[in-house]
């Protein structure tokens, strides 16, 4: 998910061929190609549901026109019994690094900081407050994905009395925290990352597998630094702590397994992040952030310990890969008014519709 002219794309490789994984969710940008099992030239790709580039997006588009024939999601068996969020989600932010500056505290009691040029942190804390308040409709697309036992392995719909991602009323902002311990490194690796986030867990009192079933820490660096060199590769991507194609290996976790994203400060790369994407003006400069924010959460939570969850399994695509840096068709994105604002989100793909939607009724 970052800009730039023809940078690589970093993407899954697990249950998926290299090249198949990366053109799915690179072609995701056009209104008109859905996706192709071809990336860019240069790809270099091993992370799962990166959100490439607008620039990467359009150059595989380009190079491969054709529409896949299916973009059905199935179900990936699940990783250590984990495949959906099939509980209340938690979402704990982390702003990491020391370089965030002077913390404050906004009339809406969400974290400040003198170094966030944009105003990103309180707005994704606003963001997770939001999610399922208001009677937001955006959140209904996930909820027909389900896991255990009931599950078949390739299933491509959900049985009677499967667990669903449930809607998540209320809210799913379950803290946030400032680790200024430290500065965050110039370019952490994603083993680094991995550990912030068995660190955030530690922090948060999450100290048991069952803590962290339903637990999601977004761990956001700060302005300035390039986190596992997200800069004109992809602007953001999740995983958990056992994936042994994390750059610098697998991060051991005393207390189950711990899903987390890399978020960077993807402001930082301008319109090839998405600033300005939807809305024009100063409107804009928070479109791409938003829309990354909620694209890595809404395929973690139907594809917690990739890829066990709801995948591609012919491209690798996670359900808001399919729907990337979609603009200006159904299911593309667009404003989403939820209980404290509104909040630019892309559509995530509906395998009940055979299409992306950025709405839809809630399933259980």
């Amino acid at each position: 998910m970052n800009h730039g002219t023809t940078p690589t794309v970093r993407r899954r490789t697990v249950r998926a061929s290299v090249a198949a994984a990366l053109g799915v969710a690179l072609l995701a940008v056009s209104p008109t190609i859905s996706s192709a099992a071809t990336a860019a030239p240069g790809v270099n790709a091993h992370r799962h549901g990166a959100l490439p580039t607008v620039a990467n997006a359009r150059a595989a588009a380009a190079q491969s026109p054709s529409r896949r024939s299916a973009n059905t999601l199935s179900y990936g068996g699940g990783i250590d019994g984990i495949g959906v969020m099939s509980g209340h989600p938690k979402v704990y932010v982390v702003f990491y690094g020391s370089q965030w500056g002077t913390s404050g505290t906004d009339a809406n009691g969400n974290l400040t900081f003198s170094n966030d040029p944009d105003g990103g942190a309180p707005v994704a804390q606003n963001m997770f407050k939001g999610i399922g308040t208001g009677s937001e409709k955006w959140s209904g697309t996930m909820t027909q994905y389900c896991d255990g036992s009931l599950v078949a392995t390739n299933a491509i719909t959900c049985p009677a009395g499967a667990a669903h991602v449930p809607y998540p009323t209320g809210g799913v902002l379950a803290g946030a925290w400032y680790d200024n311990s430290a500065a965050s490194p110039a370019a952490a690796s994603g083993h680094q990352l991995g550990l912030e986030a068995v660190k955030a867990a530690a922090h948060f009192g999450n100290t048991s597998a069952a803590a962290n079933r339903y637990a999601y820490y977004v761990i956001v660096s700060p302005h300035g630094t390039n986190p596992d060199s997200y800069q004109g590769q992809y602007c953001a991507w999740h995983d958990y702590n056992g994936d042994s194609t994390l750059t610098g290996g697998a991060v051991t976790s005393p207390y189950g397994d711990i899903a987390f994203s890399n978020q960077p400060y993807n402001m930082d790369s301008g319109a090839g992040c998405g600033v300005g994407f939807l809305n024009s003006g100063s409107a804009g400069t928070l479109d791409g952030w938003t829309m990354t924010l909620g694209h890595e959460y809404s395929e973690t939570i139907t594809d917690q310990n990739p890829a066990g969850g709801w995948t591609n399994h012919t491209s690798g695509a996670e359900n808001a890969d399919e729907c990337a840096w979609l603009k200006g068709v159904t299911g593309g994105a667009g404003n989403v008014q939820m209980g404290n604002g509104t909040y630019t989100e892309q559509g995530s793909w509906s395998n009940d519709t055979n299409a992306c939607a950025l709405t839809h009724s809630t399933v259980s």
